[in-house]
C-alpha cells in the first residue's frame, strides 16, 4: 500500500481532536503498522505527552517544518498522523494551496484523510462544510461525532455539510465516551492508553481493575467501529 497523511483537526478547541489523534496513533500500535506522529499543537503537545517515542513537533506556520508532513510521507511507506491545534485551518491551508499539496500527493500515490472532529453544535458543521467545499474530491474525508461533547447532532444530520459529505463519500463514525474520571486519571497520569490498560503497575496502580477493563472496553467499541481501512466507506482507519 502507499503512504497515508492523517490530518486530525475540528478548527474549534475542546471537541476532543487530540483524543481521536491519540486513539489513530493506539490503533496502529495495537496492529504494528509502521506511523510517524507529527504534533502540531504547540500549547498542549498531546501526542508528545502520550506517544512521545512515536511522535515529534511540527510547526505550520514555518513552510519548512510543515514540508516534513509530506517529505514523510514519500520517503517510504508508512501513515503520517498529524494532530491539529484549534484554529488552525488559515495556516493549514496557506501550506496546501501554496505548495500544491494535494496534487503532489496524487502524483505521488499518497492519501490524504481529513478527520474532522466535531461536538454537536452549529459551529462544527459550518467548518466542516468550508473544508468539503475547499478541498472537495482531493481528499477523503472521516467525520467524528464525539458523543463526549455532545448528544443530538440532529442539526448535522439534516445541514448541507452532511449531504456534502455523504456525497463525496465521507465515513460518519461515533466517539463513545468514556467514563470522565477514567479519562481525567490518563490524563493526570500522561497515560498511554495501553499503559493504562496493560500495565497494572503504571503511576503507582493508579488505575484499578474496573478503570482498565472500562477503557478496553471503550477502545474496542472504538476500533470495531472505526474499522480498519483508509479513509473509504469502509472506515477510516489504515489496514
Amino acid at each position: 500500500m502507499s503512504s497515508t497523511i492523517h490530518l486530525v483537526g475540528g478548527e474549534k478547541g475542546g471537541v476532543g481532536k487530540s483524543v481521536v489523534a491519540r486513539l489513530i496513533a493506539q490503533s496502529f500500535i495495537d496492529r504494528a503498522l509502521p506511523f510517524v506522529a507529527l504534533d502540531a499543537d504547540g500549547s498542549h503537545g498531546a501526542l508528545l505527552r502520550y506517544y512521545r517515542d512515536y511522535a515529534r513537533p511540527v510547526d505550520l506556520a514555518s513552510v519548512e517544518s510543515a514540508d516534513q508532513i509530506m517529505e514523510l510521507a514519500t520517503e517510504t511507506e508508512r501513515r503520517v498522523l498529524v494532530d491539529l491545534p484549534a484554529q488552525s485551518e488559515r495556516m493549514l491551508s496557506k501550506w496546501i494551496v501554496e505548495g500544491g499539496i494535494l496534487d503532489l500527493a496524487k502524483e505521488t500515490g499518497v492519501s490524504v484523510v481529513f478527520w474532522h472532529v466535531m461536538d454537536d453544535g452549529k459551529d462544527s458543521v459550518g467548518v466542516l462544510e468550508r473544508l468539503l467545499d475547499r478541498y472537495n474530491k482531493a481528499a477523503h474525508y472521516c467525520i467524528v461525532k464525539n458523543m463526549g461533547r455532545g448528544k443530538d447532532f440532529s442539526l448535522f444530520d439534516a445541514s448541507t455539510a452532511r449531504s456534502k459529505a455523504d456525497a463525496l463519500g465521507a465515513t460518519v463514525v461515533e466517539l463513545p465516551e468514556l467514563n470522565a474520571a477514567v479519562m481525567q486519571k490518563i490524563d493526570r497520569h500522561d497515560a498511554s492508553f495501553w499503559a493504562a490498560v496493560h500495565n497494572p503497575g503504571f503511576a503507582g496502580g493508579s488505575f484499578s481493575r474496573m478503570d482498565r477493563q472500562r477503557i478496553r472496553v471503550w477502545l474496542e467499541s472504538v476500533f470495531s467501529a472505526w474499522g480498519a481501512t483508509d479513509g473509504s466507506s469502509r472506515g477510516p482507519l489504515v489496514a
